[in-house]
């Protein structure tokens, strides 16, 4: 792997840099509101037309089925959406969230709107991946969990190893675009039922 690859984010977050306020001025210069200073960044490369991954990413009511703490997102109209999230102990939090840029094909970035649990920020690229393998996809995300008890539960959600869930949410987006489904090593209680 060559260093301008590992520097988009395939192996370490820009969390993890030494230049970590470097990397999040960058982000936020790039389209990116700061809604906090902790910074995801992940990208994976898929095999599929980036003209479909950006449409089937854009519809965000989608994004449950490849993000696993998403419970659900609710389209308010064509530039807003509401966002529910699981948080530990059976909880959610909620939040709006409004795009800020668009380049059909190419970049969505979005904000939360004010008073959201978790203000969050965010950025998905779409690029013709080297040697017509397909689309690398990186995603990038602010977000600044609050203070106190509630602060605390969710930022368990988001801090437990946020680059892992960032980067196994882009696989099972990977997994999803080129396969039509999702691996699991876990079955079901259906399937259980069924081998009984």
């Amino acid at each position: 792997m060559n260093d301008h690859h590992r520097s988009r984010g395939d192996d370490a977050p820009p969390s993890t840099s030494k230049q970590r306020d470097d990397a999040l001025d960058e982000v936020v210069a790039g389209g990116v509101e700061a809604k906090g200073d902790t910074l995801i960044g992940r990208t994976v490369t898929i095999n599929r037309p980036r003209a479909e991954l950006y449409a089937y990413w854009r519809d965000f009511t989608k994004l449950p089925t490849f993000m696993d703490n998403v419970e659900r997102v609710d389209r308010i109209d064509e530039k807003r959406s509401h966002w529910v999230v699981k948080a530990p102990a059976g909880r959610t939090v909620e939040w709006d969230a409004v795009v800020i840029e668009e380049r059909e094909g190419e970049t969505i970035a979005w904000a939360s709107t004010e008073g959201a649990d978790v203000p969050n920020s965010g950025r998905i690229d779409f690029r013709d991946a080297p040697g017509g393998r397909g689309t690398q996809v990186t995603a990038t995300i602010v977000y600044d969990p609050p203070a106190g008890a509630v602060g605390r539960l969710i930022a368990k959600i988001f801090q437990r190893e946020p680059a892992i869930q960032a980067r196994r949410d882009l696989r099972r987006f990977k997994q999803l675009m080129e396969t039509g489904e999702i691996a699991t090593a876990v079955r079901t209680r259906k399937q259980l039922e069924e081998d009984a």
